[in-house]
């Protein structure tokens, strides 16, 4: 995949099928509802937007069916059934409730999905839930990643940081690894939707995470990251200076000067896992919002990413493809045209910075990035 063109195709195409879901996260942002928004695309034009994805052309877009709770679609399996008869690759991104069932997996696994991604918020009870709105919620989600895990699903679990959860990280790992979970995705936080009341890391806890975040992969747990794109510089430093494995914290935060949360990190993650000399698992590629990734609301709405809100147009009236390739934004932003310390960074390909949270912080989706504690001297 890291020779795709991003210029002519995403990697992977983001459909918020419904704003509709059971849950109340402190952090959605959807601002997901229990009830459908009016303007909700219908099935048949759910299908044509999927039927239009083959016009990239293969190896086609990952179709990810995400919400609000995709499974609050009643037709969610037929859409699912249609993708995969264009061989469209498709992934879910199911909320944990009651419409989360065994047999609803098993019709998942039947239609043609392989990789399910939940959300864990948290490693106690009383954080995840705080976070997700809903009681006896953790437990509920411990039991549906093992289900998926043991109907052979590659679960992906996202995890949404901030100072509420920042601390329960290696404890998170831990579970990961206990269950048997292939991946973990990390978002920083973007203030947008019901984020806007929650706390962001600063960009020196963004340091710090990160190299956190890459200590863990050692354990046989694929990560990468969602609007931390700063993560793929910390893989390129640590790869560069062969501090990859086996690596006492404190050489590392001496490395890279880092503050305290990485010390406290890294040393409770090697009480709970021990010491590691496996090649880490940090996963890379050269996306960011609006290159290689584009996100379709459930009104037909195109937008960069699902953090980015900033309209492209609508797929009701024009082409996904015509879109994502023509649009003057998209086009700013897969040639790294930035302002800002991105626009100087030497680093500003791999990375590129979060567009969203340059777009949540100062209303222009090119200006830098301010959590990134990186800044280059040239």
């Amino acid at each position: 995949m890291r020779n795709l063109n991003y210029h002519e195709r995403p990697i992977l195409a983001f459909w918020e099928t419904t704003r509709s879901c059971l849950l109340s996260c402190a952090h959605c942002r959807a601002e997901a509802m229990a009830d459908p928004l009016p303007g909700e695309l219908s099935t048949d034009e759910g299908k044509a937007f999927i039927h239009s994805l083959t016009e990239f052309g293969k190896p086609y877009p990952v179709l990810i069916l995400t919400g609000g709770d995709v499974l609050m679609r009643k037709d969610a399996m037929e859409l699912v059934a249609y993708a995969r008869s264009l061989d469209l690759p498709v992934a879910m991104s199911p909320s944990v409730t009651p419409n989360l069932t065994v047999e609803r997996m098993q019709a998942m696994k039947s239609h043609g999905v392989r990789m399910v991604s939940i959300s864990l918020d948290g490693a106690k009870a009383e954080t995840h839930e705080a976070i997700r709105g809903v009681p006896n919620h953790f437990e509920q989600t411990l039991q549906a990643m093992r289900q998926l895990v043991e109907l052979g699903f590659h679960i992906q679990v996202n995890t949404a940081i901030m100072r509420d959860n920042v601390h329960e990280l290696p404890a998170i790992a831990e579970i990961l690894k206990d269950i048997g979970v292939a991946t973990w995705e990390v978002f920083f936080l973007v203030h947008v939707g019901r984020g806007q009341n929650s706390r962001e890391l600063n960009p020196v806890e963004c340091e710090d995470v990160s190299h956190f975040l890459y200590d863990a992969s050692a354990y046989d747990l694929t990560v990468r990251t969602v609007e931390g794109p700063f993560f793929r510089r910390i893989v390129k430093w640590r790869e560069r200076d062969g501090l990859n494995t086996h690596v006492d914290p404190e050489r590392v935060a001496t490395t890279y000067h880092l503050g305290p949360l990485y010390k406290t990190l890294a040393g409770e993650l090697i009480e709970r896992l021990g010491s590691t000399d496996a090649a880490p698992k940090a996963q890379t590629s050269q996306t960011r919002d609006g290159k290689g990734i584009v996100f379709v609301s459930y009104d037909g709405t195109v937008y960069p990413a699902g953090f980015l809100p900033l309209p492209l147009g609508s797929i009701r009236n024009t082409s996904l493809a015509t879109i994502y390739r023509e649009n003057p934004v998209l086009r700013q932003i897969r040639n790294a045209e930035f302002t800002g310390h991105c626009g100087d960074c030497d680093m500003k390909d791999l990375c590129g910075g979060s567009r969203a949270r340059a777009y949540a912080h100062s209303g222009d989706p090119l200006a830098e990035d301010p959590a990134c504690a990186y800044r280059f001297k040239g």
